[in-house]
């Protein structure tokens, strides 16, 4: 059964660590996988992601951010908050062959707010289908 506080990924790409850590903490290149934003890889930093409202989620389009913990190549966390979340987000990369295993976790998920639920729900399957597909195709074309 699935923890119904957090969103968990396991993904193998085919690049090494560090291009897929640059494509995590590249304010521009992050840009074009996720959202628009601001972020900087320095502990502390407050950044936004900005998207559509989605009223019904009590949501108005700005994910407000801090980054919590950097261990480059290996671990990125920052806060994600916006509407009523207060959640984690942890990345962890994995050397892996040739590639890298990337695990991605989104916790803190109240179990018993149906809104919350809900989110994850969204979330969860943003996360596993178009943003890593996104990721996917960010890390494929030729930088810019």
């Amino acid at each position: 059964m699935s923890d119904p506080s957090t969103v968990s990924v396991d993904q193998y790409l085919p690049h090494p660590p560090t291009t897929v850590w640059r494509a995590l903490t590249d304010s521009d290149l992050l840009g074009r996988w996720l959202m628009p934003n601001d972020f900087a890889p320095v502990v502390g930093h407050r950044f936004t992601f900005r998207t559509d409202p989605r009223p019904g989620q009590e949501f108005d389009g700005t994910v407000h951010c801090e980054v919590l913990d950097l261990d480059p190549p290996r671990l990125l966390r920052w806060a994600w908050r916006g509407g009523r979340l207060d959640t984690v987000v942890t990345w962890t990369l994995v050397a892996e062959g040739k590639g890298t295993r990337l695990f991605l976790d989104h916790a803190g998920f109240d179990p018993d707010d149906p809104v919350q639920q809900r989110t994850r729900d969204l979330l969860g399957g943003g996360w596993r289908s178009h943003v890593l597909r996104r990721l996917t195709e960010t890390l494929t074309s030729p930088t810019p």
